[in-house]
């Protein structure tokens, strides 16, 4: 018999409750317990990126962690990115500046990028390219992703009091 724990955790701003397996991983608890697909099962050994979320504000990789790690915690996908059906500023920019083509490997640059200019607003290309050699992406040559978090950044900036 499988080992269990009741858990609950605030996923983009509601608290969620569950009894889980202890082996769960927390990409599994998002996509099959909460029913949040947005965040990409990829490898499953921390590699691409393709699952990252941010845990209590910083970017993990949900394939890697353990749901039972985040009771208590607070998780944010990419499903609290865009608000009343709008796009936010850097989803906006992707499709502004083509950053995306088969979107498999989109949720998680999102999400590493939310992190990054949240905490750089001025940020230069080589910084970008830097903070996503960590996401990998098959289809777009990453220049529209680069194009778009720097777009992203100026408005940002240009929008802030």
């Amino acid at each position: 018999m499988a080992d269990t724990r009741k858990i609950a955790v605030n996923v983009n701003g509601t608290m969620r409750s569950a009894t889980i397996e202890t082996r769960m991983t927390l990409v599994d608890f998002l996509r099959h317990e909460l029913k949040l697909t947005g965040t990409h099962v990829g490898c499953e050994h921390g590699v691409c990126g393709a699952c990252t979320v941010l845990v209590n504000g910083n970017s993990a990789r949900a394939c890697l962690m353990l749901a039972v790690q985040c009771d208590g915690q607070e998780v944010a996908t990419v499903e609290s990115l865009a608000t009343d059906k709008k796009l936010n500023v850097l989803q906006q920019a992707f499709q502004d500046n083509h950053g995306l083509q088969c979107g498999f490997c989109t949720p998680g640059m999102l999400m590493t990028l939310t992190e990054f200019l949240r905490d750089h607003p001025e940020p230069g290309e080589a910084q970008v390219r830097d903070v996503l050699s960590g996401n990998l992406c098959r289809c777009t040559g990453y220049q529209g992703i680069i194009d778009a978090a720097l777009d992203a950044a100026k408005k940002m900036r240009e929008a802030a009091p």
